[in-house]
């Protein structure tokens, strides 16, 4: 079963249970995903998962962005509910590398690309980001690589 496909069934069970805030958060994935399949001409194909895993992502910094905004302007209800959606989408994305392992990861791929200075950093976090597509948020790689090339 791919990913989209999980999605649509875990939505109709969501229907089924009367799970409002799961049931709205995968309609608004779903419809993303369409609109996405739209954007790259793939409505017949459909997208990949990893094509799928991209939208997730992009929809979980959106969430995050938001959670930010509503603690500074104290709407913390509206903080809640957007932090119970990424809860949700979360679930349909690969595991997350911890904090130790990226820094891992980090070091080796300085020392492979021979970097030294600050400024070849984004030569860095290509390589980085390329490697670690998907099991880490790109902040946290920024944030290490920014601390590694001091």
């Amino acid at each position: 079963m791919g990913l989209k496909d999980k999605i649509f069934a875990d939505m109709k069970a969501a229907m089924k249970a009367g799970d409002v805030l799961k049931r709205e958060t995968l309609r608004l994935l779903d419809a993303m995903i369409k609109n996405t399949e739209i954007e790259k001409m793939k409505k017949e194909k459909g997208l990949t998962d990893e094509e799928i895993i991209s939208v997730i992502q992009k929809a979980v910094k959106q969430r995050k962005d938001s959670v930010d905004l509503f603690k500074k302007g104290g709407r913390t209800d509206l903080a809640e509910k957007e932090e119970g959606e990424i809860a949700i989408l979360t679930a349909y994305l690969p595991e997350q590398m911890s904090e130790a392992e990226v820094q891992k990861k980090v070091k080796t791929i300085i020392k492979q690309a021979g970097v030294t200075s600050k400024a070849e950093m984004g030569k860095v976090m290509g390589m980085a980001m390329g490697q670690l597509k998907g099991q880490a948020d790109g902040n946290l790689v920024r944030k290490i690589v920014e601390a590694e090339l001091k």
